[in-house]
């Protein structure tokens, strides 16, 4: 009967002390935050609160790349010499590489294409690879790939790496 007791009294407490104005919160955050608030939740029910805390930072990074992959874009126009330039605008990296590459024609592109990067940051080695991927694409169309505006550490990254970049 005391065990009982304690289950009544921890539901009562739980009850009083539960901030019930944060469910309104719930319809005002984006749904991968809610999702994410209620994984961490049932985990640390089934385990314990170290578990759930490293769950719930594994799925904020999971969440942070998926959002910065979508926001990766390239604005394009042909220049009075017929030659055609992309301004490319977001972050390059393992998870936006696929993106990057999808948003380039080099059958339909003219003979000479020039990447603008001066919106764009590179941070890992997937994003040396897709521009490797690409300017190997437009060799492989017989077209020139120039890239301009690259940041001071991508001209390093893609040195060490050796890529020429122009």
């Amino acid at each position: 009967m005391p065990l009982a007791a304690l289950v009544g009294v921890m539901f009562v407490v739980a009850q009083q002390t539960f901030a019930w104005a944060s469910l309104r919160v719930l319809r005002k955050v984006p749904v991968n935050d809610v999702l994410a608030i209620i994984a961490v939740t049932v985990v640390t029910v089934l385990t314990d609160l170290a578990t759930a805390v490293l769950f719930g930072i594994i799925i904020a990074a999971i969440n942070f790349a998926w959002q910065q992959a979508r926001e990766l874009y390239a604005d394009s126009h042909v220049e009075a010499d017929g030659s055609k330039v992309y301004h490319l605008h977001g972050t390059l990296f393992f998870a936006s590489t696929t993106p990057f590459l999808d948003q380039f024609n080099p059958a339909e592109d003219p003979a000479q294409v020039t990447l603008d990067c001066r919106h764009l940051s590179f941070v890992d080695y997937s994003a040396i690879a897709a521009l490797k991927t690409l300017r190997e694409r437009y060799v492989k169309a017989g077209k020139h790939l120039r890239v301009v505006h690259l940041s001071e550490r991508c001209k390093r990254l893609l040195k060490r790496a050796g890529v020429q970049h122009a």
